[in-house]
């Protein structure tokens, strides 16, 4: 079986996390790997709150965050294990991880205001 991809933080560059995290379901992916206490089977993806992913677009999200540097993926059996690898980043890029995700948290919690009915 192919090894994963998994680049060094120094080869990590600040365009591959911006594309890493132009599209909002591997933002939510992510946030969800990050809370997490344990690593997050790739299966436990497929059905989002609001949406349900087929398993070859789960896979294509889940190789663009690793190859972007985000999360470390392990093969456990016949499922793939991932963990955040935003400490190791840390160093190298700051709170620019953390910046974007809350950035998301607030244009999401201003969109669904200006949706509810109270508004």
């Amino acid at each position: 079986m192919k090894p994963l991809y998994h680049p060094a933080v120094e080869d990590v560059t600040v365009e591959g996390i911006l594309y890493a995290l132009s599209n909002p379901v591997r933002v939510q992916i992510l946030k969800e790997i990050m809370r997490s206490n344990s690593p997050k089977s790739c299966s436990d993806f497929l059905s989002l709150p609001d949406r349900v992913i087929p398993k070859s677009t789960l896979s294509q999200h889940f190789k663009i965050l690793r190859e972007a540097g985000l999360i470390r993926s392990e093969r456990k059996g016949v499922s793939m294990r991932n963990t955040p690898r935003c400490q190791e980043l840390r160093p190298r890029f700051g709170r620019l991880i953390g910046e974007i995700l809350a950035a998301y948290a607030e244009e999401y919690s201003a969109v669904a205001g200006a949706d509810s009915p109270e508004s």
